[in-house]
């Protein structure tokens, strides 16, 4: 996946949904249980050394499994690769759990899922379609919703009718969580 460095560190400084000193083992030979800094900022997990202030590592959580593996250890593993899992130990199960539903959520798929959920309520509730429905069906008809994912998302979460490559997808996805 190509990314730009800038944007992605810019992301990183951001306030974190969810924030936590707890011990990770990356997917290498050998790797043991370390004590690091991991935030999640929208649907990206990125873990600091604990003295450092720009991440070591992030983590895109699209496309990927999220496992509870014990009582208060869980794993996060790519679907594209399930050998490789980055493992993760939590101080208690509460805790575990917690991360585990934060994580699950930051997905564009639950999001995509909700968009749905939502707009059928609406439909049901008033008869009516909405008016996401309808610029949904009008980004499908004129191809615009099948360029990317996230740019479909920003396009109905903000309403704008850009076609602009430019956007990084990290901008993208944060003007859609902030709507």
């Amino acid at each position: 996946m190509r990314y730009n460095e800038r944007e992605l560190l810019s992301l990183a400084r951001q306030p974190a949904e969810k924030a936590a000193e707890i011990l990770m083992r990356v997917p290498k030979k050998g790797s043991v249980l370390k004590k690091r800094l991991v935030k999640l900022v929208v649907n990206f997990l990125f873990y600091f050394r604990t003295d450092e202030a720009e991440p070591i590592g992030a983590l895109l959580l699209e496309h990927c499994r999220i496992t509870k593996e014990e009582e208060n250890v869980f794993s996060i593993s790519f679907i594209e690769e399930p050998e490789r899992k980055y493992c993760f130990e939590c101080d208690s199960e509460q805790q575990c759990q917690e991360w585990i539903e934060a994580l699950k959520r930051a997905s564009y798929e639950f999001m995509r899922r909700s968009l749905i959920f939502y707009r059928n309520e609406i439909q049901k509730m008033t008869g009516k379609v909405s008016t996401l429905q309808l610029a949904f069906q009008e980004l499908v008809i004129s191809g615009v919703a099948a360029t990317h994912p996230t740019q479909r998302c920003l396009l109905i979460c903000v309403g704008k009718r850009s076609h602009s490559k430019s956007v990084p997808e990290a901008m993208i996805l944060t003007a859609c969580r902030a709507q």
